[in-house]
Order: structure tokens, then C-alpha cells, then sequence
């Protein structure tokens, strides 16, 4: 329909009239046709500044009822930063560090040493595996249950359930709520209300006690449900606040005064950028990518992006230093860790409300309804759902994407499971003090900072590709599952090498975090080389969640193997499997084979959308001669 005040038009196609495929989603789940919903320019604007508005800003004719087409203001975006500062503190110093030390110090109070119920637990910090002294051989360790639903569970293992149900739902809330995400006034609503829920979570965590053990557990999963949930959130704002900036729309105007051959340009996800036009994203991490070929509005994007994440990091960092300072001017007890999460809901909540006042609600378009389909939650819910299988019987028909997914369940899942399982190890076998602990949470994202800005320089300097660069940071990730195996030999563990001694944690926290900061951007990288044109955003949304729902696994089976054994070290073997069986799959994944493969898939898609529009419109004329004659 045409805008004549300023020959501004949305394309209508006539497949899109009922809006039964046209909807686009910010994480790309239903629909691969990603540029249907977003505004194409005509080339027939003339003066650009016949834009402008009484205040001197460019606007746009919205695309859709609701639309909020005013420019992205830089209150907006302070607000966008004010909930990364927010929120990230509960990645880094909650579940990073606090959340897991406590749930294992209360089922250590509540617990006993299996096979005597009257023997009760004493500190892990004076304990060695499972409740042995230190420097006992892990073999003949006295072992630390606590009983939950009927059943003996490993302190250490209780803590893994944990971290995999919270991630099991965390995952299955992302995908249902993507729709409502995308579709209608819901987005900032959802944020809000999974922000103060999960805040609310961690500040609750005060009043629980070791008798309290299991809700304890089910705050924790709250916790990182919602967390997860809202950044998913925050991210979908990134595409729209980039193409509603300013400097982009007046870049978009001048294109309109090319020659017809190039007159209607889009601002779709691809111009923003797949990884950040992905709703089901997880925490990003800081972007590898300088090509001189990204697009102004992917430049702003990554602009954007990484100063969030850098304003993320630091909060975090900067709370986790105030936190540690009081867990030590406590002595360490319990009720200082609860004491530091509830800092955490308190920062999280309070930091939280400019968000709520200076983000906008940017309304997504309507919600596209079958015949005789009505609006109801689950509508939105089976939407999303369908959205997602639809996405994976697409991946399943490129080999080259298949190959990397496969391997990237794998990976994720083994990295995830290190995170995870890395503070408990530290607890439980090297009877670190929570301090300590939580100094390894520091040290990890400060050098993964460091590695994210290095590992192109490392690359470019040994002249790898992309994929040997995956190759070598998986291969090194492997060396620290590896080298805690050798603390199982008497000889290596006596000399105090092996991850015998809290000093081995600092480093390896360094070695992790240096190589985790260039292996999430090397993994994107190679993954967007193998995406067909036009469905990158619906692709990243299932390379989101299988790095979701791979970390279930992980972690449930190194506590199964905890509980069987009585050790969570023989779950370094588990661990070395995971990260070292995919590497047969990276390197069978052929980066040129796949290109070729994704634009024959492209080019058919768009080969039956044309005929499909040729039909379509042939009918609309048939329909027309008939009601004139």
C-alpha cells in the first residue's frame, strides 16, 4: 500500500495476503522468507529529506498495524546496556560461581556418608573426594549423599541435576515463547516479567536453609530459566533498534535514488546480521569478524553488541570482586554465599528498572493464523514449535550443515559441561574455599576478553583457516579433561600435578577462558559460511538451540557417573570423549561443497516462491477480468 507523502511502499505479495508465511521472526524460527515483514523501499522517493518530520528525524510508513517506526534514540539503546549491566551478573557470579557452591554446601549439611546415615558430612574444604580427608586416594574416598525424593544422590551430582533440568527448561521456555517474542506487544512484557521473576529467585535464596534443600534446587532452575529467557529477549531488540537507527534509514533513503535495477532495498536480517538477528541466541560473546565486507548496518550491530557485552562482563566482574569481600569478611559461611546471590537478585532487579523506562515495546508484526485459528497462548506456542521442525528438516537436506550440527552438539555440550562441572570438581576434590571459587569466576571471562581479541591475531599469524582454528581450540580444550586424568595416577597425583592443588584451577580457568573466547566466533563464522541466502536467521536459530539443548546432556550423565562411582573425575573421561569425538565430523565438513550446496538450495527455494507468485498473481488477474466482465 502506498504512502504519498513520501512514495514509501511495502511489496505485497499476494502469497503473503493472509499473512499465513509471512510473518518473520527476530530469531528466524518460522519463516526463511526473512525479508517479508520488513519495509521495501521504493526507488521513487526523491528527496530524502522529504523524510523528515517536524523534528527533523527520518521516519517510515510502518509495515504493519502497531508498528513503532521512531527513530532508535540513544536513551534506547543506554537502556538496551542497562540490561546486560543487569543481568549478566547472574551468569558470571551466580551460576558461574555462588549458585553451585551453595546447593552443594547445603546437601553436604543435610547429607551423610553413604552407607552410614548416622555419620554426617563434615566441610568440603577440610574433605577430599566426597568427604574423605585430603590427599586420601580418590578410590577410597568416603562418599557424601543426601537423600532427595527417596534416593541418595552425590552432593556433587545433586548439583549437576541441577544446572541440566534448569538448561532442559530453559530450553523448551525459549522455543515456546519465541513466537509471542516476535508477534505483537509481548517482547519488552516477557523481558520484564522474566527479569523480576528471576531476580526475585536469587533474592529468596536468602531465607532457604539445608532442610529447604530441593526448593533450593528448583530457585536455582528458576533462575536460569528466566535468565536465559530474557537475554534471548534483549538480543531480538538489537535488529530492530539497528534498522530503526538513524544513520541506517538515512543510508537506506540514499539507495533509493539508484537505478531501477537496484531501487528496492531491504533492511533484512542478513544486513543486520544472522547472529544477532537470532532470537534463540545464547550469551554472545565478543565478535571476531573486522571483514572490511560487513554492511553498515552489521558494523553497527557488532558496535552495539559488543559494547553490551563488554558493559556485561564488567558488572559482572565488578560484583563478583564486591561479593568475594564478603563471603571473606564472613568467614565463608553458608549465609555469606546466600548473603552474595541475594546481592545478585538485588542488582539484577535494581538495575533493571531504566531498562523498563527508556526501552521501547517495538510491537512485532500480527501473528499469522491459519483459517479459523484464533489468538491464544497456545496459538503462539504451537507456532513456534512448528517453526523449529521445519527449520530441521530443512538443515537435514545439506549435508555440510548437518556435519557441523552434529559436531556443535557434541562441542557445546563437552565445553558446557567443563563450566559446569569445573566449580563443583574444585569444591569437592580440592577443598577450595567459596573465595576461591569465586575468584575462578573472574578469571575466566577476563581472559576470555583477552582470548577473543587475540585468536584472530594467533590465526592470522599460523595462517589457519577458519575450520584448523576450530580444530586447535577444541583440541585444546581437550588438554584439560586430559590433564585431570593423570591426578588418577599415584605417581603424577604425589608430585601434585593432575589437578591435585587449588593453584592448577587458577590456571586452567585462564587456559579455558583464553580458548573459549575465540571458539564461539570461529564456530559462527564457519556455520554462516554452509546457510542457504535468505534463511540465515531461521539456521542460527537452531545453531542457538542445539547449543541449548546439547547442555543437558553433559552435565546429567557426569552426575550419573558421580553417583555410580563416587567421583567426579572419572567423568573427565566422558568429557574428553565429547570434545574429541566431533572432531572427526569438523573435519569432514567440506566449506566450499557446502557453499554450492546452500545456493543450489537457495536458488530452488526462490525458482518455486516465483512460481508460486506467478500463480498467484495469474489467479488475482483471472479474478479481476471476471468481476469486470
Amino acid at each position: 500500500m502506498s504512502d504519498s507523502g513520501g512514495g514509501v511502499h511495502r511489496t505485497s505479495h499476494p502469497r503473503n495476503s493472509s499473512r499465513s508465511n509471512g510473518a518473520v521472526m527476530a530469531n528466524g524460527i518460522m519463516n526463511e522468507d526473512d525479508d517479508d515483514d520488513i519495509p521495501v523501499f521504493s526507488g521513487n522517493t526523491g528527496d530524502p529529506r522529504d523524510w523528515e518530520d517536524d523534528e527533523g528525524s527520518f521516519r517510515t510508513a510502518p509495515a504493519y498495524p502497531d508498528e513503532d517506526t521512531r527513530p532508535t534514540s540513544q536513551k534506547e539503546i543506554y537502556g538496551w546496556y542497562s540490561y546486560a549491566w543487569a543481568s549478566e551478573v547472574f551468569a558470571i557470579c551466580a551460576m558461574g560461581s555462588f549458585i553451585p557452591v551453595l546447593l552443594e554446601q547445603l546437601a553436604r549439611e543435610k547429607g551423610h556418608i553413604l552407607g552410614d546415615p548416622s555419620l554426617r558430612c563434615k566441610s568440603s574444604e577440610n574433605m577430599g573426594p566426597g568427604g574423605a580427608g585430603k590427599g586420601v586416594d580418590p578410590g577410597k574416598a568416603a562418599v557424601c549423599v543426601v537423600e532427595i525424593l527417596g534416593f541418595d544422590v552425590n552432593t556433587a551430582s545433586f548439583v549437576m541435576y541441577t544446572f541440566s533440568l534448569s538448561v532442559m527448561f530453559q530450553a523448551f521456555v525459549i522455543i515456546s515463547m519465541s513466537g509471542a517474542a516476535d508477534h505483537g506487544r509481548y517482547r519488552k512484557h516477557l523481558l520484564l516479567i522474566f527479569a523480576c521473576i528471576g531476580a526475585i529467585s536469587c533474592i529468596l535464596m536468602l531465607f532457604i536453609n539445608a532442610q529447604w534443600i530441593v526448593t533450593a534446587s528448583l530457585l536455582a532452575q528458576i533462575g536460569n530459566v528466566t535468565f536465559g529467557a530474557s537475554y534471548v529477549l534483549l538480543n531480538a531488540f538489537l535488529p530492530v533498534m539497528v534498522r530503526n537507527h538513524q544513520t541506517i534509514r538515512m543510508l537506506t533513503m540514499s539507495r533509493t535514488n539508484l537505478p531501477a535495477t537496484a531501487s528496492n532495498v531491504s533492511l533484512d536480517e542478513e544486513d543486520i546480521g544472522a547472529e544477532d538477528a537470532t532470537l534463540l541466541g545464547s550469551t554472545p560473546s565478543l565478535k571476531t569478524d573486522t571483514s572490511s565486507n560487513m554492511t553498515p548496518a552489521m558494523r553497527l550491530s557488532t558496535r552495539i553488541s559488543s559494547n553490551g557485552i563488554a558493559i556485561g562482563y564488567s558488572g559482572g566482574v565488578l560484583l563478583q570482586i564486591l561479593c568475594i569481600m564478603i563471603v571473606v569478611s564472613s568467614g565463608s559461611t553458608t549465609n555469606s554465599l546466600q548473603v552474595s546471590i541475594f546481592c545478585i537478585g538485588l542488582w539484577w532487579l535494581l538495575f533493571t528498572i531504566p531498562s523498563a523506562y527508556t526501552l521501547r515495546p517495538r510491537p512485532g508484526p500480527p501473528l499469522p493464523l491459519e483459517d479459523g485459528e484464533k489468538f491464544t497462548w497456545i496459538t503462539y506456542i504451537s507456532y513456534s514449535w512448528r517453526g523449529l521442525f521445519k527449520t530441521i528438516r530443512q538443515a537435514s537436506k545439506l549435508r555440510d550443515v548437518t556435519l557441523f550440527l552434529v559436531a556443535w552438539f557434541m562441542i557445546s555440550d563437552g565445553v558446557a559441561t567443563i563450566a559446569s562441572s569445573a566449580i563443583v570438581f574444585a569444591k569437592t576434590n580440592l577443598g577450595m574455599s567459596p573465595p576461591q571459587l569465586a575468584a575462578i569466576g573472574v578469571i575466566m571471562p577476563i581472559s576470555g576478553v583477552i582470548g577473543a581479541f587475540s585468536w584472530p591475531r594467533i590465526s592470522n599469524w599460523a595462517g589457519w583457516t577458519v575450520s584448523q582454528t576450530i580444530l586447535v581450540c577444541i583440541s585444546l580444550f581437550a588438554v584439560i579433561p586430559l590433564y585431570g586424568l593423570l591426578g588418577l595416577l599415584g605417581p603424577v597425583r604425589n608430585a601434585g600435578f593432575g589437578l591435585t592443588r587449588p593453584g592448577e584451577m587458577y590456571a586452567l580457568a585462564v587456559w579455558f577462558g583464553f580458548v573459549l573466547g575465540g571458539q564461539g566466533g570461529y564456530c559462527r563464522s564457519l556455520f554462516s559460511e554452509l546457510l542457504p541466502r535468505g534463511s540465515e536467521a531461521a539456521f542460527f536459530a537452531l545453531y542457538a538451540i542445539t547449543d541449548k539443548g546439547s547442555s543437558v546432556f553433559g552435565p546429567t550423565v557426569v552426575g550419573v557417573i558421580t553417583d555410580r562411582w563416587g567421583d567426579i573425575r572419572l567423568a573427565f573421561w566422558f568429557i574428553l570423549a565429547l570434545l574429541l569425538v566431533p572432531l572427526p565430523f569438523l573435519y569432514m565438513v567440506d566449506v566450499d561443497r557446502g557453499k554450492q550446496a546452500s545456493e543450489d538450495f537457495a536458488r530452488a527455494r526462490e525458482s518455486r516462491e516465483a512460481e508460486l507468485a506467478a500463480a498467484a498473481r495469474e489467479a488475482e488477474r483471472a479474478q479481476d477480468d471476471y468481476t469486470d466482465s
